[in-house]
């Protein structure tokens, strides 16, 4: 079963009332639906209005009341069929006949008592439940109107509640046992205290009504919709770079409520805290927004401070008297004159001296505070020993608020250090015991101020902060560590990026900061850091929850290889030189990218193909912009390059390899290399970029190796059976030489199949006279199908492979 509340806002208009039906029947698609409403947008603004005009013997509230039963009546027209408008108009004039009398009685007694309010105010909750319920039916849902006056029991005294969860709980589950309907219409805002007189729930208890039946069923959430996307990091309306939040903890929610932040009513966490009962708070009118979860945790808050909120509705109330010093049982006195008042304290500070107590309560409570106080502490009044209670009005409470808040070191600081430098003045400060809440009252002129000003300093930041999770830190990452120190200036002032390492990690070891790595001393915190673990490594990675977040991958491990859906699937980007992933099994591949689409993170690995060379981006391109691949031709290995540039009989085959894996141009196993395996990978995943479905498998290996070495389970037995090999190697090189010709080892796509083996190329191929480790890429294309698209360039060493990895950071970083 769902259980969904509108608000007024969601309900102003037939219109809307259409838009919200569309979300409940897709709700209705997948459970029974019970939907809290409240009144018409403004409806209940007025029906209060009207009481205070007829208490005052104004007429005038005839009018406002007529505006609104033609509203209620024009509903029904628009909403329903004519066929069954009677009975739907009928019970709506009804309740406006009710509420006419109503108003006569405070008009003709002029008064108006809280009894008469609360009855009053609840008759557009009942107007709407009852309108929305007839509609549904006419869409032929099994549609029920259910009173929740005869399902809530509560005491409410001044907009303080009471709810009897005993007898309430008893009524909602006997009520849903014995009731089965699809859609449940129930008002929100309304109840019944003991004696069976209708009360309310407080001004916004339509969440608390869906809260408390919620909880009485036990059910796994709780939907809020409104008009705004959740709850924001500050008022969107006065600060404009405020942003909705994601997740947040009840905690947070709950403070972030009673100070201020209007889209959820305080109590209606007390019925779901205890059960662990997720609250989500969407958009009527963007349904597709993720909105704010309210759980038991936030960890999808990356930041310190979770939000910024304020209460400009206040006074301040100052007692203060050298007869207070050292008077035990002074703060004891102060506090049970304002419970005997039924008075809530929003805010307490007392000075060390205890000379002066300073505490904030409703700003129409104020002057009813003070005259009670002053009546009991008359005496020390007369005697000179405490003061006559200050009200200071025009001030407001601005409190940052965070579960995260209080492991962070230097955010009052922060805090108070900003809004100096901004001007504004501190008349009071508190922080609660959980350290979830810091206040300061302000004056109240200065609020937008402050709001914008603690806004920038928490949650804006003048560049984009990329927080790196580094494993392997060898050959390549300890170059890309090195370019990143290097770079790190430049980064921040040219590409507005500031980019942070905080995970580091070798086989053997582990290293995490959060508030950044020292790269300057890296090598030891990381030698003295913990044991490494790679399941541990993602969930401290996850645990950190920062936004975006890279997990580089320097190593050529299938292991680490098998934790990168991991990362994506929790919107983490992957930068890698490993191979394994994009050269596995094609649903592998696939699955990889369709990730990183879906949850938002990148997945870079052009470093797989070329080291730094743009090979795979250019592809890419080509592809995306509408060109059809016909033909690739690579030499796509900077190891094998190396040693056949180098190899000329002279010396043995076996020490050319030797000298290319002691210059890091092969992998630690050279097999990977010389075998063509790392090549078929490479064609491979340049043959799944340009649109074909190929595996490993498919790839044609024409082996220059013999069947022994390449078996080999030694790197000292394949050395030993390379230089066994020495006269094959030296009759393909002579046979080169004889054919005025290069030996290249060449990798091919065309026509949707692949292959890979040792050539010989002459002197006018594009392939001859390649130096060194170069790579060199044809792309043959419909629009480059006689002269290729060339890529050419360095294709292995770790400088290289590392700023090709850098390259591919910093494309995350621009995204």
């Amino acid at each position: 079963m769902h259980i969904l509340k509108f608000g007024g806002t969601s309900l102003a208009s037939p219109e809307r009332i259409k838009l919200v039906s569309k979300t409940i029947q897709q709700h209705l698609e997948e459970d029974s639906v019970i939907t809290v409403v409240s009144a018409f947008g403004g409806v209940t603004n007025d029906l209060l209005l009207m009481a205070e005009l007829a208490a005052r013997e104004d007429l005038s509230y005839k009018e406002i009341l007529e505006k609104n039963e033609k509203r209620h009546l024009e509903a029904v027209r628009e909403l329903i069929p004519v066929t069954a408008q009677s009975g739907i108009l009928s019970q709506v004039k009804n309740q406006f006949n009710r509420l006419e009398t109503l108003y006569e009685g405070v008009f003709l007694l002029n008064e108006l008592s809280d009894k008469t309010r609360h009855v009053i105010s609840g008759f557009g909750e009942i107007l709407s439940s009852l309108i929305i319920s007839e509609y549904f039916k006419s869409l032929k849902i099994k549609s029920l109107f259910t009173d929740s006056r005869e399902l809530i029991v509560c005491k409410n005294q001044n907009e303080k509640v009471q709810v009897n969860y005993e007898k309430t709980n008893s009524n909602i589950t006997e009520y849903f046992k014995k009731n089965e309907a699809d859609l449940y219409i129930v008002p929100g805002f309304v109840a019944k205290n003991d004696l069976g007189v209708p009360s309310t729930l407080g001004r916004g208890g339509s969440d608390f009504t869906a809260a408390i039946i919620g909880g009485a069923l036990n059910l796994d959430k709780v939907i809020i919709y409104t008009d705004v996307n959740g709850m924001f990091t500050a008022n969107p309306n006065l600060v404009p770079q405020a942003y909705s939040l994601k997740e947040i903890s009840y905690e947070e929610a709950m403070e972030l409520s009673h100070f201020g932040a209007k889209v959820l009513y305080p109590p209606t966490l007390q019925p779901l805290l205890d059960k662990n009962i997720q609250i989500h708070i969407k958009n009527t009118f963007e349904p597709d927004n993720p909105g704010t979860l309210i759980s038991r945790s936030s960890k999808k808050n990356f930041r310190w401070v979770t939000g910024i909120t304020h209460i400009d509705s206040i006074k301040l109330l100052n007692i203060e008297g050298s007869g207070m010093v050292g008077i035990p049982g002074f703060s004891k006195r102060l506090f049970e004159v304002l419970f005997q008042e039924n008075i809530n304290v929003v805010l307490i500070t007392q000075a060390s001296s205890e000379h002066s107590i300073c505490i904030a309560v409703k700003a129409d409570e104020a002057d009813q505070a003070k005259e009670a106080i002053d009546e009991a502490f008359e005496v020390e009044i007369d005697y000179k020993k405490i003061k006559p209670v200050e009200i200071e009005d025009d001030v407001a409470i601005i409190a940052l608020v965070g579960d995260r808040m209080r492991s962070h070191h230097g955010l009052s600081g922060k805090m108070f250090s900003a809004l100096g430098n901004n001007n504004i003045n501190i008349r009071a400060i508190a922080q609660g015991s959980s350290e979830r809440n810091i206040s300061a009252v302000i004056a109240k002129k200065d609020v937008v101020k402050a709001l914008n000003t603690l806004h920038e300093q928490f949650f804006e930041v003048p560049s984009k902060e990329m927080n790196l999770f580094i494993t392997g830190v060898g050959n390549v990452g300890s170059k890309l560590i090195n370019q990143l120190k290097k770079q790190e200036k430049y980064l921040l002032e040219k590409l507005r990026l500031k980019v942070r390492v905080l995970g580091l990690s070798n086989s053997r070891k582990m290293l995490f900061n959060e508030d950044g790595i020292d790269l300057n001393n890296w090598q030891e915190e990381l030698e003295n850091a913990e044991n490494a673990d790679r399941k541990e490594f993602f969930n401290r990675v996850k645990e950190f929850n920062l936004r975006n977040s890279v997990f580089v991958d320097n190593t050529a491990s299938p292991e680490i290889s098998d934790w990168y859906k991991h990362y994506l699937a929790n919107s983490i980007s992957v930068v890698t030189c490993n191979k394994i992933a994009c050269a596995d099994d094609f649903e592998n591949y696939e699955n990889l990218q369709n990730l990183a689409r879906e949850y938002g993170a990148s997945f870079l690995y052009e470093t797989n193909v070329g080291a730094g060379l743009p090979i795979i981006d250019t592809l890419q391109n080509l592809v995306a912009s509408g060109d059809r691949i016909t033909k690739i031709q690579a030499v796509l290995s900077g190891s094998l390059n190396f040693v056949f540039n180098n190899y000329d009989a002279s010396e043995p085959f076996y020490k050319v390899v030797e000298k290319a894996m002691k210059e890091g141009y092969t992998e630690p196993d050279p097999k990977i290399d010389l075998s063509g395996v790392d090549v078929a990978r490479k064609i491979l995943i340049l043959a799944r970029e340009s649109g074909h479905q190929l595996e490993l498998e498919d790839i044609e290996r024409d082996d220059f190796l013999s069947q022994e070495s390449l078996n080999s389970e030694s790197n000292e037995r394949f050395f030993e059976l390379l230089e066994h090999d020495e006269p094959e190697f030296k009759k393909m090189y002579n046979h080169a030489v004889e054919n005025n010709a290069e030996l290249k080892y060449v990798a091919q796509l065309e026509d949707g199949k692949a292959k890979v083996g040792l050539q010989e190329v002459g002197a006018d191929h594009p392939f001859a006279g390649l130096s060194g480790s170069d790579n060199i890429v044809l792309f043959f294309t419909e629009r480059y199908p006689e002269q290729p698209l060339i890529v050419k360039g360095a294709g292995a060493g770790a400088e290289v492979t590392a700023s090709g990895i850098f390259a591919d950071i910093i494309r995350v970083g621009k995204k």
